[in-house]
């Protein structure tokens, strides 16, 4: 069995938790905080030197850091990843999309908001930066979704579940995602689609 290591409260650790529970796929869930300096540990560290979760640990003892290099992996071979070449490559694109353009902004001015350990960040300065930002990620994923139902090809993939993560929780970091109506109906059309879990889900 595989063992993740996470945070409950981490988009970027609920994305492979998600995509398991959409394969059946079972593990074994390890909270690791960065919080609390239990990601700096020397015994952690040993696992991950980049010193962040989420981290995966494979059943013969290998690593995989980097949630979308997770969903990847575990999409191989599945409904979640399309066997098309151009739907492939659009899914990478909106997974590069996720790290460079949107989660630098929707999910740290959540953290920057929510996290006691992150309210000395907050300066007014950084706040604006991220709302603009995150903004502009919004805008252009409401204008792709105003013409798609999902963000690779027609169907429901990891790109959905990796943009998921963070955008549905973008109201925490002071973003209006009623602003963006195709986005807002995009968030429902994810939740609807099988094996569908929160983000507090951890597995029995």
């Amino acid at each position: 069995m595989m063992t993740l290591y996470g945070m409950i409260d981490s988009g970027n650790c609920y994305k492979p938790r998600l995509a398991m529970a959409k394969l059946g796929i079972p593990f074994r869930n390890v909270e690791v905080s960065s919080h609390d300096g239990a990601t700096r540990s020397a015994a952690f560290t040993a696992k991950n030197p980049n010193a962040m979760v989420p981290l995966l640990e494979l059943e013969d003892g290998r690593f995989i850091a980097e949630s979308n290099a997770m969903l990847l992996f575990l999409a191989e071979g599945t409904r979640l990843l399309p066997q098309d070449k151009y739907a492939r490559a659009l899914t990478y694109q909106w997974l590069f999309f996720e790290q460079y353009s949107h989660e630098p902004y929707i999910a740290v001015r959540r953290a920057l908001l929510t996290f006691p350990n992150r309210a000395k960040d907050a300066t007014p300065e950084r706040l604006a930066a991220t709302l603009e930002r995150g903004n502009k990620a919004l805008g252009v994923m409401d204008k792709h979704l105003a013409a798609n139902d999902f963000f690779a090809g027609d169907e429901f993939s990891v790109a959905d579940i990796a943009l998921y993560a963070y955008t549905h929780v973008a109201d925490e970091g002071g973003f209006d995602v009623q602003r963006y109506p195709a986005v807002a109906a995009w968030l429902r059309r994810v939740e609807q689609d099988p094996g569908h879990v929160p983000m507090d889900w951890l597995p029995a």
